[in-house]
């Protein structure tokens, strides 16, 4: 088979531990109960582990009551938001929802996470948007109460953003001492955290500007991903958890065509980018379901990606890659 990608080199070879392969579908809306319903049940009969959904204010379904809805449907598939926006709900309260869920689930919850980006929320609603630092701070102090609600106990926080007084979350997740933590970033300060503190680590191209554009579409090249993987590398080593860590990209670009070339010139046409860009981007997957297979292998080799999330709209045609890879 003629393979499009080139093959990672020894210096290029992923330090993180080869993980299995999981696959999750980014959801955001239907038209009807019974359609998220027979949506949620189609991903789970076709292999994949986790449906996910974004959290803002515009035009989805509210992450946490349709994310129990996929739960209820299914019995084995795994839900999770990517990501809450931390701004959106005190950390007590996402804590004791995420921990109802993961019990009624009997233990199907993942807990995405990030400090918030998309300006658009904040302004229609009428939050504050702090500069990245304070967020990120704000995001921080967060996590750790999210995580401290969920373990035995009760436990007090005296932060700058937070103050929890003896406060003892129940009910308890059924996963302990807590479901696992995805964090979701694009720049080093929060890429770093997510090494420290996360059970699964999502590499994004830059959100700084707070609209996906220009600035996020030059940050999703195989160059700066490899150098933002490094990062997470380099401080998941530090703090003795290279082992622990799942690694996860949401490819945005995906098309299950025959005409390989013809889509990757147009996917660049549409966006305003070389088709080099596309061919070397971990958040493309273009081709046929045998070069996405090679594709995928190729890039846990190289980035460490094992846990790859795509959109609904290829669900179907992406579900043979799925059935070879899953697992693996």
């Amino acid at each position: 088979m003629l393979v499009h990608h080139r093959s990672a080199t020894v210096d290029e070879m992923s330090r993180f531990p080869v993980k299995p392969f999981r696959f999750g579908v980014q959801l955001s809306n239907a038209a009807t109960g019974a359609a998220w319903v027979a949506e949620a049940r189609k991903i789970e009969s076709l292999g994949y582990d986790v449906a996910t959904m974004p959290d803002h204010f515009g035009d989805q379904l509210a992450p946490v009551p349709a994310l129990q809805a996929i739960l209820d449907a299914t019995t084995t598939l795994r839900a999770s938001a990517l990501v809450f926006d931390n701004d959106y709900k005190h950390p007590v309260v996402l804590a004791k929802e995420l921990a109802t869920m993961d019990v009624l689930s009997n233990g199907r919850v993942e807990i995405g996470l990030g400090a918030g980006w998309m300006i658009s929320d904040y302004e229609q609603a009428g939050i504050q948007y702090d500069r990245p630092g304070v967020r990120i701070d704000r995001f921080v102090e967060g996590l750790h109460i999210i995580k401290s609600a969920m373990g035995d106990g009760a436990f007090s926080h005296d932060g700058e953003h937070y103050t929890i007084t003896d406060y003892d979350g129940l009910p308890k997740p059924v996963q302990g001492p807590h479901p696992p933590v995805l964090i979701g970033g694009g720049g080093p300060r929060v890429l770093t955290i997510a090494a420290q503190q996360a059970d699964i680590v999502g590499v994004n191209g830059s959100l700084h500007a707070g609209v996906i554009g220009p600035e996020a579409i030059s940050t999703m090249t195989g160059d700066v991903i490899t150098e933002k993987v490094g990062l997470v590398a380099d401080a998941a080593e530090a703090a003795g958890r290279l082992d622990h860590i799942e690694m996860n990209i949401r490819a945005f670009f995906v098309s299950v065509t025959d005409d390989r070339a013809s889509q990757v010139s147009a996917m660049a046409g549409m966006i305003g980018v070389d088709d080099q860009m596309i061919e070397d981007s971990p958040f493309a997957l273009v081709g046929s379901p045998a070069h996405m297979i090679e594709t995928i292998q190729a890039r846990r080799e190289q980035y460490g990606f094992s846990y790859i999330i795509v959109g609904p709209d290829e669900l179907e045609a992406f579900a043979p890659v799925v059935a070879a890879l899953s697992g693996q």
